[in-house]
């Protein structure tokens, strides 16, 4: 079986995984275990919803999928339960299970996460919003998702950076879906958190152009655990900054400054998914041509 750094390589490259037996066992025995989770707890959801019922099963479940899919979650500091957006960094679609786990958050997500295997599906159990990056007449339609989980659920947690990176750097953070802020509703607070998968943030990462099955795939039939760790950072009044764009520059500088103790360093800027990519594919030619070159 290839190496780890290999495999990442070729997945950012797009290809697809190439999984051993021992992996496909990890996977097909995480998808049985997921199944046998998912159907009580979607029965009792259904349940409490027909009662009109707020309902635990979708927090309880996430929480639960997150540990099958090798996350072990270290959760620093205290979520504000009620009345606050969450806004964090962003690096795989393991990050809306954790974060369900840990909080019970409703989520804006982008719309891959939605048309991935199972994973979709599960995330619509919390109210998960997907949205394209592309869709940019249908920003007024996603805020009017938002404030109507924001009132269902109490917390939303938004992805600002629109899209996934290595876990070890940062991108701008977008302002559009924070639209929802301005102005913000009465008591509303906006809490920064950070997501550490530490050293295997690359590993799980969903970079390069990989698609989201193989990323799935790739993530699921990964041998052991990982740590993930969840810092709730401290909330603040997003009336005491100035509009959206205010509230992304405080909450990305919150973070950065977060990961720059865990980097015990300056942030390096994300260098995008092209240049994972291209980077990915030059390598794979560079290895090729050592290997037919004569001694």
């Amino acid at each position: 079986m290839a190496s780890r750094s290999t495999a990442r390589s070729e997945a950012a490259a797009g290809r697809p995984p190439a999984i051993s037996f021992a992996g496909w066992c990890r996977v097909w025995a995480r998808i049985a275990a997921l199944f046998v989770t998912v159907v009580p707890c979607v029965l009792l959801h259904y349940s409490w919803r027909a009662l009109r019922q707020s309902s635990p099963w979708p927090r309880l479940f996430l929480g639960t999928a997150a540990r099958i899919a090798g996350a072990r979650v270290e959760r620093i500091g205290r979520p504000v339960r009620r009345d606050v957006i969450y806004i964090a960094n962003h690096v795989s679609w393991v990050d809306i299970l954790v974060i369900a786990g840990a909080s019970g958050s409703a989520f804006v997500a982008k719309d891959e996460i939605g048309t991935s295997p199972l994973v979709g599906w599960l995330s619509t159990l919390n109210r998960t919003i997907f949205v394209s990056r592309e869709d940019r007449m249908g920003v007024a339609a996603q805020v009017e998702r938002l404030r109507e989980a924001l009132a269902d659920i109490w917390s939303v947690t938004i992805f600002p950076e629109g899209t996934t990176t290595d876990g070890r750097s940062l991108l701008p953070f977008r302002s559009s879906l924070l639209a929802i802020l301005e102005p913000p509703p009465p008591g509303l607070v906006v809490q920064p958190m950070l997501l550490d998968y530490g050293l295997a943030g690359p590993d799980i990462g969903w970079i390069g152009v990989e698609s989201g099955r193989n990323n799935a795939l790739r993530v699921l039939a990964r041998p052991g655990s990982y740590r993930v760790g969840i810092e709730f950072l401290e909330p603040f009044d997003p009336q005491d900054v100035r509009g959206r764009k205010g509230i992304a520059a405080e909450s990305r500088r919150r973070i950065a400054d977060a990961l720059a103790r865990v980097l015990g360093g300056p942030v390096p800027a994300f260098v995008g998914h092209d240049v994972w990519s291209a980077a990915s594919s030059m390598a794979d030619t560079d290895r090729s041509t050592s290997t037919t070159e004569p001694g």
